[in-house]
């Protein structure tokens, strides 16, 4: 697929692209790439391996700048993502890709966008906004269900997902890689380094690198907060586990006497006076309900019970 960059994306034959008239955005397959690298004389040779794309990044050329994408799926960030390659220059841009990804994307920015000054720049902005177009929101219900998951542990609520802590945790150290990445990707763009991009539109690249980075710095607070969370469970297991030896100290305590009396009395002793009386079994249960009760007074006043 081919596009001139007017006030909207326009659809366009291979041909029309190479007037120079107007700036393009390209989609091509691998094999249609190798088949017309040569024709957009951007002076490189990109062979795209999909396996071999691991981060979002771009690297500057003599006559041109190259690049990867690397997309999680925003809804399971530990599956599969969206992987293809570009190479640009003053003209405009080609995206590589055997996934459909960058058309995608490209779909979303016809359907949304309307430009007054169109330029090469502002499509890479709303092409990046497209990417994280949804990331606050995602941000914000990670933050709600921590909140929950919180509130879950401190009213001991039994049904609260501890371990879905971890999964967060995990998934939003992936997002802030992602990031991180992003930020690195605009910056370069925003460097400028051979040109291509006019003075007066570099501030669409610092725009979106002012979001990315509270993004970024909104993926950090969370993982503090997943990091509390741990610490709040960890502080409430230690005080279960405290109030369980609490509760086993006091059994123990209370009947220790009533130990020492069934050893005393267990003796086999010819000579024991309490053992003729009429009043030695009745004593001894009143001793040790005396004994029981007045630890447990004692206990509740010093409010360990």
């Amino acid at each position: 697929m081919y596009y001139l960059i007017k006030d909207t994306l326009t659809e366009a034959g291979r041909d029309e692209i190479k007037t120079g008239e107007y700036q393009f955005a390209a989609v091509l397959t691998s094999a249609e790439w190798e088949a017309q690298k040569d024709s957009f004389d951007m002076g490189i040779d990109i062979e795209p391996d999909p396996s071999d794309i691991h981060s979002i990044k771009a690297e500057v050329n003599y006559d041109s700048l190259t690049g990867s994408f690397f997309i999680p799926d925003r809804n399971n960030l530990s599956g599969e993502s969206e992987k293809f390659t570009f190479a640009l220059d003053e003209k405009g841009i080609v995206f590589i890709d055997d996934s459909g990804a960058a058309e995608k994307i490209i779909a979303q920015v016809r359907r949304s966008k309307k430009w007054r000054l169109p330029s090469l720049e502002r499509f890479l902005y709303d092409f990046l906004e497209q990417i994280v177009r949804n990331d606050r929101e995602l941000l914000e219900q990670y933050d709600r269900e921590l909140d929950e998951i919180e509130l879950g542990i401190i009213s001991e609520n039994a049904g609260a997902d501890t371990n879905r802590v971890n999964e967060i945790r995990s998934e939003i150290r992936d997002l802030r890689v992602h990031y991180e990445q992003l930020l690195d990707f605009s910056q370069e763009l925003e460097e400028n380094e051979n040109s291509f991009f006019k003075h007066e539109n570099l501030r669409y690249f610092r725009l979106f690198s002012n979001r990315i980075e509270r993004l970024r710095d909104t993926t950090v607070a969370i993982g503090d907060h997943a990091a509390q969370i741990r610490d709040i469970y960890k502080s409430q297991l230690d005080i279960k586990q405290n109030r369980i030896m609490t509760v086993l100290t006091i059994v123990t305590t209370v009947f220790m006497p009533l130990t020492l009396i069934a050893g005393w009395y267990g003796m086999n002793f010819k000579f024991m006076p309490e053992l003729d009386s009429q009043w030695g079994y009745p004593v001894v249960i009143i001793a040790s309900v005396v004994i029981v009760a007045g630890s447990l007074l004692f206990f509740k006043k010093k409010k360990w019970l």
